[in-house]
Parts: structure tokens; C-alpha cells; sequence
């Protein structure tokens, strides 16, 4: 059975940071790729940043120079680290991984989602 864990959110200041963690596992053959996702009130979940398992990197234009994606294959793990937060940052944001099986179609999981709230 496949798990997602996340943690890292929390309450700051616009302008601070937060490093959103998240770790798969299971009986998992690869994971590719890895991102976060967002939803904030009202919204629809949007992509933030997502990364392949060979380390490209991909951002929704409002994070770009701010926000920044890394995985550790090793550990089935994924990071955000959130710079320079503003208020307009503010959702649950959501760990995703495309997991790869042996002998099975790759399915999407979902972490529970950690709340990030930026005050002004």
C-alpha cells in the first residue's frame, strides 16, 4: 500500500519561508514525476511545481525565482522550499507522485495536504 506523508506548513509572515517535506512509501518500482499542488479557498487545485525523476523542474509562473523543487530518489522524497511568501500564497497545498509499478499501470497519490498561511 502506497502512503504519502507531508509535513512543513504552518503560520508566518509574507516574506519568511517554509520547507514543505513529503515521503513515499510502499512497494513502489519509481515515482516520476514528484510536485505539489495547491488549493486555496474557493480555487481550484493548481500545480506549483512538479519534478521528473531525473531532476527536471517545472513551476506555475507565480512562484518562478521564489519557490524551488528537489527530490532524494533514495528516499522517495520531494521538497518545496517556499521563499519570499506572500499573502496570495495562502492554500493546503498537496504532495502528488505518478508511482511506477513492476506490473501494474502507474497510478497518482495524494498526500493529506498541509495548510501554508501567509500573513500580511
Amino acid at each position: 500500500q502506497v502512503q504519502l506523508v507531508e509535513s512543513g506548513g504552518g503560520l508566518v509572515q509574507a516574506g519568511r519561508s517554509l520547507r514543505l517535506s513529503c515521503t513515499v512509501s510502499g512497494s513502489i518500482f519509481r515515482i516520476n514525476p514528484m510536485g505539489w499542488y495547491r488549493q486555496a479557498p474557493g480555487k481550484q487545485r493548481e500545480l506549483v511545481a512538479d519534478i521528473t525523476y531525473g531532476g527536471t523542474t517545472n513551476y506555475v509562473d507565480s512562484v518562478k525565482g521564489r519557490f524551488t523543487i528537489s527530490r532524494d530518489n533514495a528516499k522517495n522524497s520531494v521538497y518545496l522550499q517556499m521563499n519570499s511568501l506572500k499573502p496570495e500564497d495562502t492554500a493546503v497545498y498537496y504532495c502528488n507522485a505518478r508511482v511506477l509499478f513492476a506490473t501494474i499501470p502507474p497510478r497518482d497519490y495524494w498526500g493529506q495536504g498541509t495548510q501554508v498561511t501567509v500573513s500580511s
